[in-house]
């Protein structure tokens, strides 16, 4: 489970004739930690943002939004033209050469001139995962993305099993990742909550290696700088039984 970070990264509308009332300005952020928000932002967003932050939350930046996979990113604008029905079954002409949509515009809410143009790109793209206001006439867009592991509400001890599988893996760099559940004793895989199996522990993993803080390599597990400066982290806010029962 993941952390989500929720950005105003642009302002669609004339902010003259229709300023944000939230006075909202690019780069407000807010943080969500699995069990809180951080941050303030419009009431009017909430809605998009806590149903696209669920999402992120549990997937991660493997998330992206089902528009992603959907062929028609990739051609052009069209224009009705009845004459071309016998081809393509409804009857529309290519617009290779696109528009110049002008500022504030509705277009602009999907993309504006960034959207459909020709010739299209060489290779696939993944949209980011964003939410504009429904107040278009101003149009905040909010970005959403997840940065790192939860330890907020339910995700702790989840988050707990993370910290101590880097700090078992950083005292045994390029371990076998298929190995590392015969780094806890039998009471550690099956005592302590969540119960750790193979499969819970290559799920785990994977979360860590998404983020950045392990690196999986023709199976092995290797914890980077950023995962050593994480677990070093973690290791300060505990008490010292607590050290002592997870042996770190």
């Amino acid at each position: 489970m993941f952390n989500v970070k929720a950005t105003v990264v642009e302002i669609i509308g004339d902010q003259e004739k229709f300023p944000c009332h939230a006075s909202h300005k690019i780069g407000d952020e807010v943080i969500f930690d699995g069990e809180s928000y951080k941050g303030r932002l419009c009431v009017d967003l909430w809605p998009g943002v806590t149903a696209k932050a669920a999402a992120l939350h549990a997937a991660g930046p493997r998330y992206v939004e089902p528009v992603n996979h959907y062929v028609f990113q990739y051609v052009s604008v069209s224009q009705a033209d009845p004459s071309k029905k016998i081809y393509d079954g409804l009857g529309y002409r290519n617009v290779l050469e696109g528009y110049d949509i002008p500022p504030y515009h509705m277009a602009q809410l999907g993309g504006g001139n960034k959207a459909f143009r020709w010739p299209p790109p060489s290779e696939k793209r993944v949209r980011p995962v964003r939410v504009i206001c429904p107040d278009i006439r101003t149009a905040v867009v909010v970005q959403l993305e997840a940065f790192d592991v939860s330890s907020g509400g339910f995700c702790l001890p989840y988050y707990r099993r993370q910290m101590v599988i880097l700090d078992r893996v950083l005292k045994k760099q390029g371990i076998q990742a298929n190995k590392i559940l015969d780094e806890f004793t039998k009471e550690e895989q099956l005592e302590i909550y969540p119960p750790l199996s193979p499969i819970e522990v290559q799920v785990l993993v994977e979360e860590l290696d998404i983020v950045g803080h392990m690196e999986l390599k023709e199976g092995k597990a290797y914890v980077t700088k950023k995962g050593e400066a994480k677990v070093a982290d973690f290791k300060k806010g505990l008490k010292p039984e607590e050290k002592k029962a997870l042996k770190v």
